[in-house]
């Protein structure tokens, strides 16, 4: 009994790479859809992404292809380039900045979205709620455009009252 068991053992042992290989997956496709232009700071919002991925384990070339889809500021291209985007069925998009991830929201149920922002992605009708966004996008938010006028305030605490105004 011990001596059948050893061998189906080694044959299921022999058969493992076979069958990896025919289940392997494609490399995953991640597109970094924006309405920027190429250069400056779309540049080095991407290296940003590229270094978090390889901090991740995903690197681009290797376990990873990552795509870029910018309108280069004709953000009305951006529903046609998330449809194109859905069409293909690439498995993640990444929507740089609030047009993008309604576009990316609005072409697909199903390939996930991550959303990147300085808005508030509730009031913006990208999620139900902050902490369970739910469907298929989530994202972060630094919601730096509602916390301006706070730190503003924390550089010059008297800043618009008078007081910060040398006496005469």
């Amino acid at each position: 009994m011990r001596r059948r068991d050893f061998i189906a053992g080694l044959g299921s042992a022999a058969a493992w790479p076979l069958a990896a290989r025919a289940q392997q997956r494609k490399t995953p496709v991640v597109v970094y859809l924006s309405g920027a232009s190429p250069g400056g700071f779309t540049d080095s919002l991407i290296a940003a992404l590229r270094k978090g991925l390889a901090e991740s384990g995903y690197v681009d070339g290797q376990n990873l292809t990552l795509e870029y889809s910018l309108a280069d500021r004709q953000y009305d291209r951006l529903p046609a380039l998330a449809t194109e985007l859905a069409r293909r069925q690439v498995d993640v998009i990444f929507g740089a900045g609030i047009p993008a991830a309604r576009a990316a929201k609005a072409a697909t149920l199903t390939i996930p979205i991550v959303f990147a922002l300085g808005e508030d992605p509730v009031k913006e009708d990208l999620v139900a709620i902050v902490n369970r966004p739910g469907g298929n996008i989530t994202g972060f938010s630094h919601f730096t455009n509602q916390l301006i006028g706070k730190r503003l305030e924390e550089l010059s605490p008297n800043f618009g009252d008078g007081r910060d105004q040398a006496a005469a």
